[in-house]
């Protein structure tokens, strides 16, 4: 199938340097660098997106984009930025908040702009296209009537269980559209919610519209210096085996700490006002606590803790995990304050938080942020992390593509290698 003897050869034939291949995986540089210096073996995942990305059209008879996909419930893009560094065109975005629209503009190139409330969009006007992708909001659904239309012997389907929730919405499109495939994308909790009911009616109109899935909670501490687990359902219409079963981590010997995102005020970064400021890069005095909030947050944790609640404020320093991100975040950053030697502790900057979250790199800064702070900590508090996207989508491309399996891939190239 192809002549690449080594890791290096692969990497050039992708187009790729060593730090973009560490940008599209979710690895350092320096566990590329191991790679390159044959240290250690990559990961299958990885040989087979390089696979890909090297021999496009022998492998899947394409010479431009690989799939195409609609964003539902887009946000500011965290799962369209990752599908497109993966080789796929959007054709559809649907966002109803208009600070997130405007984030979204600023940092997507859109020839089809951003449609607003998708409960008024017709699912004629949505293009065709082979990936749903919706990080929808999680909503309690009425089943009141079902088990009496069931006695009764009368039809039904899922507009019944739906309707009035916004997944209906997402089950309207899939019905009409028919995708090759959809992810979605929720917090944690979806399991449980409404005991148990919300993602049973969800698993019941996936497997009523013709499709099969599987369902993972995955955390990106693997990835980024945050515990924020959420759970990604991954659907075919086409029965692939799909199984969340050979997903696979990052292999870093450790997981990341926030140094790798704060701002390094040593005058390597320069000045991004209103973030930091001076010939340092110092962090802007606004984000750090005042005296009368910092005290309140104290006494409150203590009274939680007397109480034998574990309820309080998150304190990091470099070393650190972080707490998951909320969109709460811009009323007090309690769950994530950043020490300081001999002040109050501070906020992270919304600078910050887009490298929490994955949509810059630990030391680019390259996302348009072009809200207020106020809204831009609801943005990425509600937004999904980028890098996981990446590895959830890259690991689901290995079933899309019908024909090509990863496992023939890997055999055929580490057969090269030997």
């Amino acid at each position: 199938m192809t002549d690449i003897k080594s890791f290096t050869e692969l990497r050039l034939k992708s187009g790729l340097t060593i730090e973009r291949v560490a940008t599209l995986t979710g690895y350092s540089p320096r566990e590329v660098y191991r790679w390159e210096n044959n240290e250690i073996k990559p990961r299958k995942l990885i040989v087979d997106q390089l696979l890909r990305l090297a021999q496009p059209t022998a492998l899947y008879g394409r010479s431009s984009y690989d799939f195409t996909f609609i964003d539902l419930f887009a946000g500011i893009g965290g799962m369209r930025k990752a599908l497109d560094e993966l080789g796929g065109k959007c054709v559809f975005t649907s966002e109803w908040d208009k600070y997130a629209q405007r984030t979204y503009q600023a940092n997507y190139q859109n020839d089809h702009g951003v449609a607003g409330d998708i409960t008024q969009i017709e699912v004629a006007d949505i293009p065709e296209h082979d990936i749903l992708v919706a990080g929808f909001p999680c909503q309690p659904f009425s089943i009141a009537g079902v088990s009496k239309k069931n006695a009764l012997g009368r039809p039904h389907g899922f507009a019944d269980k739906t309707q009035g929730t916004l997944f209906f919405d997402v089950a309207r499109i899939i019905e009409h559209h028919r995708p090759k495939a959809i992810l979605l994308e929720n917090v944690k909790n979806l399991g449980s919610h409404d005991k148990g009911k919300t993602f049973q009616v969800i698993c019941d109109t996936l497997r009523e519209l013709g499709y099969f899935f599987d369902a993972k909670v995955i955390d990106a501490i693997n990835w980024v210096p945050q515990h924020r687990e959420r759970i990604f359902i991954i659907g075919f219409r086409e029965d692939c085996d799909f199984s969340f079963d050979r997903f696979e981590y990052p292999a870093e010997p450790e997981l990341p700490t926030i140094q790798s995102i704060l701002h390094p005020e040593d005058g390597s970064e320069p000045e991004e006002a209103p973030y930091t400021i001076g010939p340092t890069g110092k962090v802007a005095d606004k984000y750090t606590l005042s005296d009368h909030l910092w005290e309140y947050l104290q006494k409150y944790a203590e009274k939680h803790k007397a109480r034998g609640n574990g309820f309080g404020f998150g304190l990091v320093g470099p070393d650190n995990t972080t707490r998951t991100l909320s969109a709460r975040y811009y009323k007090d950053g309690s769950e994530i304050l950043v020490r300081q030697p001999g002040k109050n502790p501070r906020r992270l900057t919304p600078r910050e938080c887009a490298r929490l979250m994955g949509f810059d790199s630990p030391t680019g800064s390259n996302f348009v942020i072009p809200v207020s702070d106020t809204q831009a900590y609801r943005q990425f508090g509600n937004a999904v992390v980028v890098p996981v996207i990446r590895a959830v989508g890259q690991y689901m491309l290995e079933y899309l593509f019908q024909g090509i399996s990863s496992d023939q891939l890997r055999l055929s190239f580490m057969t090269e290698l030997a």
